[in-house]
Parts: C-alpha cells; sequence; structure tokens
C-alpha cells in the first residue's frame, strides 16, 4: 500500500530565486559588486555568446553557442545558422522568454547579428559579431 500524497502538494509553493551574481567590469577585468534583474541577464547573453560550447569541461554542454565551425562557410548558409544557433543557445536560460527581429550586416570576414532578447524583466537589443 503506497501513502496518500495528494494534501502534501497542495501546499506546494514555487518560489522565482532572483538573478543576484557577481558584476563583471569587462575593462578592468574584475568583479566590481553584485547585480541582478536585467542587468544580470545582460552580462549573462554576454557570457553565454563568448563561449564555445563543448570547448570547456566546466561548463555544462547546454552552455555556450556553436559558432567556430561557421568559419570559411557560405554566407548563405551561415546568416540562417547564426540565428538558429543563437536562439538556441540563449532560451537555455530560464530568465529568456524569447528572440526575435534577427538583421545581419555583412563584410567580407565577419557578420554581424542584430536581435532583441526578450526576458522576464523586459527586453534587450543585443549585438553579435562573427568572424567567417
Amino acid at each position: 500500500m503506497l501513502p496518500d500524497t495528494s494534501d502534501a502538494l497542495q501546499d506546494f509553493e514555487v518560489v522565482e530565486q532572483p538573478s543576484l551574481t557577481f558584476k563583471l567590469n569587462w575593462e578592468k577585468n574584475r568583479i566590481n559588486g553584485m547585480t541582478d534583474g536585467l542587468e544580470a541577464v545582460k552580462q549573462a547573453i554576454y557570457l553565454i555568446l563568448n563561449i564555445e560550447r563543448y570547448q570547456y569541461l566546466i561548463y555544462n554542454w547546454n552552455y555556450g553557442v556553436e559558432l567556430q565551425d561557421l568559419i570559411g562557410k557560405e554566407k548563405s548558409y551561415v546568416l540562417p545558422e547564426l540565428e538558429k544557433r543563437i536562439t538556441d543557445a540563449l532560451i537555455q536560460d530560464s530568465r529568456i522568454t524569447g528572440i526575435k527581429n534577427f538583421s545581419f550586416e555583412t563584410t567580407r570576414k565577419s557578420v554581424t547579428a542584430f536581435f532583441e532578447v526578450e526576458t522576464i524583466y523586459g527586453n534587450l537589443e543585443i549585438e553579435k559579431e562573427v568572424r567567417i
């Protein structure tokens, strides 16, 4: 006979944890206090888009973005693939609810993606340059 747990599940409450994290000072390459909310998500997006997925053992295989194998490929392949890979990488963060409005600027050796990230704290305009 199994115990009846239906009453125990009624008292269950989901509490959103703060996204409080260390604030990185990019210019001085050091920690500069703490940050939370939209600024913490912006920092997380920067880190996700600048870490190559599967390259470092310290990161989970769901963390980062795959960009290295796009080097040398045709722009007609790179543009839609870049949109897909950026979306797949960022949507892993539970604070991010959507990615939209992609546009691209291309040069001979690089592609810059401009897009909007929808988060639970508000929207962010992001850009990411990728060397091809």
